[in-house]
C-alpha cells in the first residue's frame, strides 16, 4: 500500500529482527531498528520524527510502543505472520532502484535530539562488495556477532551472510561481560569471523583470558567504533599472530566504514594505530579549517566523498545540509561531501591517524587541548587497563576517569612525563570499570553525570 516508508522494528536482537528486516525490504520500504532498552520519552520523538505507518514488535514490547503515544499499526511478529506473496513481491521489486533506502539508524545529536541517518541499497551493496573482496570472505565464513541491530556495524555481519550464505552466529549479550565464557562460545560455534567494538579485545587482554584457553577457529578479526589501544592489540597479536587484524573507521553517515588497515606491521605499545586507507570507492579528504587539502602530518577534518555516503538525515533538511556539503575543491558540478567532525593527519606512510572529535577540543588556560590526546597518553601507561578523559565546563578542569593498579600521584607522574603541564588532568576518578553503552562502547554521558 505504501513504498519508501519507515517500517520501525521494535524487537531484542534476534532471528525475528532479522525477518522483519527482510520482511520490511521485500514490502518495498525500509526498516529502522530501535533499541528496546530506549526510554519511553526518546523512542517518541523517533517516532514523531519518523511518522511511522507501521511498527513490527511482538507481544512482549507492545505496551511499551503504547505508552510512547504511537497511534499507527502494530504488527506483531509473534502473531501476525502472513503468506508470501511472490508475485506481489516481484512488482514491488521491479519498481526499486538502489537509491532507494535500506535502512535508518537513530544516532544521538549535539542537542540530545536523535538524527536519523539514512542508508540507501547503493550505499550497503558498495561497502559488502568492497569488504566480501578485502576480507576474502565466502559461504565458509562463521561470522560472531556482538553489534546490537540498531547499530551500524551489524551491516557488515548481516549482508555479507545474505550476500554469501554464511553463517551468522547471534553472539547473546550476556557473553561479553564475561570474557571466559566468550572465548569458550567462539570455540564451541567455531566462529572463524568476528567485527566487534575495541573494548571488548581490551577486555580480554585486561583479564589476560588468552593465558587458559585456546582460540581453535579465529581467523580474522575486525574492530571499529573506539580507538583500538595497541598495548592490548599487542597482547592478542602476541598470543596469536596468525590471525588477520583490521581496524576499521567510519561514521554511521558513511555506511558503516570508509577507512580500514590492516594489521601488519609491529607497533609500540606507545604509538597510535592507523585507521589506513580508503574503501574501495570512497575518498577521504582531510581539509584544514580553509576548507584546503591539508599537507603530511597536518591536522585537518576528515571528510569523505563516494557511494559510501548516506542520503542524510531523515526528515531533517537542516541537519543534512550542515553536515553534507558541496566539495569546496569542486565548482562545477554537484559533488556532495560528508564532513565527519573527526581531526586527523596523514603521516610518511601515507597511512591516515585518527586524532579525536573536532568537538573534544576544549580551550583551557588559554590553550586549545584534544581530550583525546591525553587519553591516548594515559592508555599507553603500563598499568592503566581503560581510560576516558572529560571535562568540567563549570569548574574549568579536566576529569580522567581510569581503571588500573596505580595509584594517583604515580599516574599524575606518569601523564606528566607525556604531556605539558596544562594538560594534566585537575581531578583523578579511579573506577572498578568504564561504564559502556548497549553497544559496547564507553558510555561518556554516564561518567560525565559523576562530575561533582
Amino acid at each position: 500500500k505504501f513504498q519508501n516508508q519507515p517500517i520501525v522494528i521494535f524487537l531484542p536482537k534476534s532471528v525475528d529482527a532479522l525477518t522483519s528486516f527482510f520482511g520490511t525490504l521485500y514490502s518495498g520500504n525500509f526498516y529502522v531498528p530501535v533499541d528496546i532498552n530506549m526510554p519511553e520519552k526518546r523512542i517518541s520523538t523517533i517516532l514523531k520524527t519518523l511518522k511511522s505507518k507501521c511498527i513490527i514488535t511482538n507481544s512482549l514490547y507492545r505496551k511499551k510502543i503504547k505508552k510512547s503515544g504511537y497511534k499507527g499499526k502494530l504488527i506483531l511478529i509473534d502473531k501476525n505472520i502472513g503468506k508470501k506473496n511472490n508475485v506481489k513481491v516481484k512488482k514491488i521489486l521491479e519498481k526499486k532502484v538502489d537509491l532507494d533506502p535500506v535502512y535508518a539508524i537513530p544516532t544521538s545529536g549535539t542537542t540530545g535530539d536523535p538524527k536519523i541517518v539514512l542508508i540507501s541499497h547503493r550505499s550497503v551493496i558498495d561497502y559488502i562488495e568492497w569488504a566480501k573482496k578485502c576480507y576474502r570472505i565466502n559461504y565458509k565464513e562463521i561470522i560472531g556477532n556482538q553489534a546490537p541491530f540498531y547499530f551500524d556495524n551489524s551491516t557488515l555481519d548481516i549482508y555479507l551472510m545474505i550476500s554469501t550464505g554464511c553463517k551468522l552466529v547471534i553472539i547473546p549479550e550476556e557473553k561479553f561481560i564475561f570474557p571466559t565464557e566468550l572465548i569458550n562460545f567462539l570455540n564451541l560455534k567455531k566462529i572463524n569471523f568476528a567485527f566487534w567494538v575495541p573494548s571488548v579485545l581490551v577486555s580480554v587482554a585486561n583479564f589476560d583470558v588468552l593465558k587458559n584457553i585456546k582460540l581453535k577457529y579465529l581467523k580474522k578479526l575486525l574492530f571499529a567504533g573506539e580507538v583500538m589501544p595497541n598495548k592490548h592489540l599487542n597482547y592478542w597479536r602476541k598470543k596469536y599472530p596468525k590471525i588477520l587484524y583490521s581496524n576499521l573507521y567510519g561514521p554511521t553517515e558513511i555506511t558503516v566504514d570508509c577507512t580500514y588497515y590492516n594489521v601488519l606491521r609491529n607497533f609500540k605499545n606507545n604509538e597510535s594505530l592507523p585507521i589506513g586507507f580508503p574503501c574501495r570507492n570512497s575518498e577521504i579528504l582531510i581539509l584544514n579549517k580553509n576548507k584546503k587539502p591539508c599537507k603530511i602530518n597536518e591536522l585537518g577534518e576528515l571528510c569523505v566523498r563516494g557511494s559510501s555516503l548516506a542520503l542524510g538525515y531523515y526528515n531533517n533538511e537542516e541537519k543534512t545540509k550542515k553536515s553534507f556539503i558541496q566539495n569546496p575543491l569542486n565548482k562545477f558540478f554537484e559533488d556532495k561531501i560528508y564532513q565527519t567532525g573527526d581531526i586527523v593527519y596523514l603521516n610518511k606512510r601515507g597511512e591516515i591517524i585518527f586524532v579525536g572529535r573536532k568537538d573534544d577540543q576544549i580551550k583551557h588556560l588559554g590553550y586549545r587541548i584534544e581530550l583525546s590526546e591525553i587519553e591516548n597518553a594515559a592508555l599507553k601507561i603500563k598499568e592503566i587497563k581503560n581510560a576516558s578523559v572529560l571535562y568540567d565546563y563549570k569548574k574549568k578542569q579536566i576529569n580522567i576517569f581510569y581503571v588500573g593498579i596505580i595509584n594517583k600521584n604515580k599516574l599524575y607522574l606518569k601523564l606528566s612525563s607525556q604531556l605539558p603541564k596544562y594538560m594534566i588532568p585537575k581531578k583523578f576518578n579511579e573506577l572498578e570499570k568504564l561504564p559502556l553503552s548497549s553497544n559496547g562502547k564507553i558510555d561518556k554521558k554516564k561518567l560525565l553525570n559523576k562530575i561533582k
